[in-house]
């Protein structure tokens, strides 16, 4: 009987798409349910709406079937949030993978963007450029060819200081409500119709106004985030995933609603911009500077990013066919690049006579044998200095931060900077874009050594002043690595560790994060819980809110994987 239930449902899933959108061979679903860190588990089908309204109806069928809903786009998290996680679900999972739902729509001639499902940072950024506007961040490695509806399910971004974490209101999504039925709620301030079918296929077709736009009655950025950010005697952070200020139905939602759509602020392009990369030997001469460009600075720089030589080395070693990729090629073809690799490993891996991950292997034996990638100046100061700071400037601002850095290191000794070349700057740019994968190279290559990963993605209290002497030798002792950076100016940092064999990860985060808790500190920062952390209870009553049948990303957070959370 339960054989039979199945192909039903297999069969209205393909009814509701078709048939070569529906993946349920455990060859073809493997790619989309493991983590690119983190996190992997069963699922029945793995399925590719190709249309707004297809997803609909995919998601009526679930609905119907009483199945798990695991809506993925990139599949880049980095906490496990993006995947099924075991087998021990009360119910069959479905993923719905949302990377052919790629539109992104201009309103009022850029100033604002609409954003479908499986729309990408990369294509908003292209988009956004022609009309000399940018969006809320800019991607880092962490997550090379991640989502714009990811970053808003997430909170994601932040690094540039001047426009904030990515949060809006306007956003257009499925629930499950009290009742277990399926309803779609249009808050994106735009008249699509009234059904569903009218409203998916109006905003497929882009059949609305897209310009002269009425005025706002809800926010489509984090407007306070500067002001935020400025108050460095606070005890608490700037942003984090649980932050009750910045969690509204899609924003910071984590998957636990379905987001077709969002409608997010744009910014203006600099005319000018200036990389400054800056070095020391003492933390606190970074956290003076932090101080004065926070409490003086008449406007912030972009872009203000910590990276310690732990992170610059990584990076330096185990990124450095990324960085070549990205330099010559640029970024368009990288999330291409990414599946093509993995799809090799999975290839790879089911013939059972290559190692894991073969192709990292491979490229990490030919970035070797190539030359330094690295500007002279910038290879200097990583012999020189232990800490490093990116400082990205712009327009009226390079004068000040320029003027601010010759008084902070007139006559102070072990303590730089470099006011970059355009290619210097670029390539300093570059080398801490594409630093996050590091981690997991260091793993694959240095198996023998290597147990697991611990990443962890910290907020520390904005008046934080010790924050490089957190963590005691005793837990350092245990890494097998250590690989540090941060979004300096708002205190949020990733430690991203690789344990030694033999080392219990669990019991050792549970340390760490005793630890965390009694500086003040709130983690995770900016990748969501997923199923690496714990859901604070207000993060925690949030989703059961958005999703009162648990049917939607079970079990993130630590919750029940139950329906009706029992």
């Amino acid at each position: 009987m339960r054989n039979d239930r199945l192909f039903e449902f297999e069969k209205a899933l393909t009814s509701a798409t078709r048939r070569e959108c529906v993946f349920t061979e455990e060859r073809q679903k493997r790619f989309y349910t493991k983590g690119i860190r983190v996190g992997e588990g069963h699922a029945f089908a793995v399925v590719f709406p190709q249309t707004l309204l297809e997803f609909w109806r995919v998601l009526e069928v679930c609905i119907a079937f009483d199945k798990v809903i695991i809506v993925q786009a990139a599949n880049t998290g980095l906490t496990g949030g993006s995947t099924p996680d075991g087998d021990d679900y009360d119910r069959d999972v479905v993923v719905i993978n949302t990377l052919h739902l790629d539109q992104v729509v201009l309103l009022n001639d850029g100033i604002q963007v609409l954003a479908f499902a499986g729309s990408s940072l990369h294509q908003l950024e292209d988009k956004l450029a022609k009309v000399d506007r940018g969006p809320h961040s800019v991607i880092g490695s962490s997550c090379i060819g991640a989502s714009v509806v990811g970053g808003v399910c997430n909170n994601s971004g932040g690094n540039l200081v001047n426009r904030g974490p990515a949060y809006t209101e306007l956003a257009l999504f499925a629930r499950i409500n009290d009742q277990g039925k399926l309803e779609l709620v249009n808050h994106l301030e735009i008249e699509l119709g009234s059904s569903p079918e009218e409203i998916l296929t109006n905003l497929q077709e882009t059949n609305f106004r897209v310009k002269n736009l009425p005025n706002l009655s809800s926010l489509a950025s984090d407007i306070n985030y500067q002001e935020r950010v400025r108050d460095i005697n606070s005890a608490t952070p700037s942003r984090f995933n649980a932050d009750e200020r910045r969690l509204f139905e899609a924003s910071g939602c984590a998957g636990k609603v379905a987001v077709f759509a969002v409608r997010l602020d744009t910014f203006p392009l600099p005319s000018r911009e200036q990389v400054f990369f800056i070095g020391t030997n003492e933390s606190k001469n970074l956290t003076q500077l932090r101080k004065k460009i926070l409490l003086t600075s008449e406007s912030l720089p972009d872009m203000g990013e910590y990276m310690h030589r732990s992170y610059f080395d990584g990076a330096s070693e185990f990124c450095k066919d990324t960085f070549l990729f990205i330099k010559y090629f640029g970024t368009r073809l990288l999330p291409m690049l990414l599946t093509f690799k993995r799809r090799i490993d999975a290839f790879a891996s089911s013939i059972g006579i290559f190692p894991d991950n073969i192709s990292d292997r491979l490229l990490q034996l030919i970035a070797q044998i190539l030359p330094n990638h690295l500007p002279v100046r910038i290879r200097e100061y990583r012999d020189k200095y232990e800490h490093y700071m990116l400082i990205l400037a712009s327009n009226s601002t390079i004068e000040e931060i320029q003027t601010l850095l010759d008084e902070q290191t007139n006559g102070v000794h072990d303590y730089e900077y470099i006011k970059c070349t355009e290619s210097e700057g670029r390539d300093a740019l570059l080398h801490r874009y594409v630093a996050g994968s590091a981690p997991t190279r260091f793993q694959v290559v240095n198996s023998n050594q290597a147990g697991g990963l611990l990443p962890l993605d910290v907020a520390l209290p904005r008046n934080c002043e010790s924050w490089d002497q957190i963590l005691p030798a005793e837990i350092l002792s245990q890494m097998a690595v250590s690989f540090k950076m941060g979004h300096f100016l708002c205190m949020v940092f990733h430690w991203d560790f690789v344990v030694k064999k033999g080392v219990d990860v669990n019991a050792l985060k549970e340390k760490i994060l005793e630890i965390l808790d009694h500086v003040g500190a709130k983690y995770p920062a900016e990748h969501n819980v997923g199923h690496l952390y714990k859901a604070s209870e207000g993060l925690a009553n949030f989703y059961r809110h958005l999703d009162p049948t648990n049917s939607f990303n079970c079990g993130i957070g630590f919750s029940s994987k139950k329906k009706f959370y029992k």
